[in-house]
């Protein structure tokens, strides 16, 4: 009875840290589109001048610069929760408030790899979905409230946060030992980043796929595809 008293009250915390972190990335925090455009072109070397110039790219390089990124940002958060996980259970909340960020972010990254910028409340309704299906989320029911981004984008943050507390508590457990907090939190934020951008990768590459057999030319094979991430 205490052991699941300590996984719910563990829970909560981690649903709490999620949520806010989210909000946040949602309402301050976003990558910009014009910054890493020109990093394509110059750390990536990318021969494009506007989004729209990835759809003449090979979809094998977009993938390539897709695993940088991802790779990246587990990088990042493997850092931030060797660091933060010195506090055991005390630092859950800022941990994952700050995890929720880095994630938030390498997914708006890998949106715009494959070309989808979030400039209108269509586009950023787009990306949030993106997020919910790295999520392992199913918004099957509110797909239709969409266009009312103000509504639906804090609905699906809280079951994001939902889901994923769910998820990684009883791996999350191994934070409330103090002197073994940092080397989890270290693995789990870095596991945690690269299978939710594995798993937006691939959403995003399919996408990009759908819009490029949309504009390929008659007569031409499509694009190859690929595994779902491991």
């Amino acid at each position: 009875m205490g052991e699941q008293t300590e996984k719910s009250w563990l829970r909560r915390r981690m649903e709490s840290g999620l949520r806010k972190g989210l909000l946040h990335a949602y309402e301050t925090i976003q990558v910009d589109p014009s910054r890493f455009l020109m990093q394509l072109r110059v750390a990536y070397g990318l021969p494009v001048t506007s989004f729209q110039g990835v759809y003449s790219v090979s979809v094998s390089q977009l993938d390539d610069i897709a695993r940088e990124v991802v790779q990246s940002g587990s990088k990042l958060a493997l850092a931030e929760g060797a660091g933060l996980g010195l506090g055991g259970f005390l630092t859950i909340v800022p941990d994952l408030s700050l995890l929720a960020c880095i994630t938030m972010r390498t997914i708006q990254k890998l949106s715009l790899v494959y070309g989808f910028e979030y400039n209108t409340e269509q586009e950023t309704s787009e990306l949030w979905i993106a997020a919910a299906s790295a999520a392992g989320v199913d918004l099957s029911r509110d797909l239709f409230e969409r266009q009312v981004v103000k509504r639906f984008v804090p609905r699906v943050i809280q079951r994001i946060a939902a889901k994923a507390s769910q998820e990684v508590v009883e791996k999350w457990a191994g934070r409330m030992v103090p002197l073994a907090s940092s080397v989890v939190g270290a693995g789990l934020n870095y596991y945690f980043v690269r299978a939710w951008g594995e798993r937006a990768a691939l959403h995003f590459r399919q996408k990009h796929l759908r819009a490029r057999d949309q504009t390929e030319p008659a007569g031409l094979p499509a694009p190859r595809t690929v595994d779902a991430p491991r």
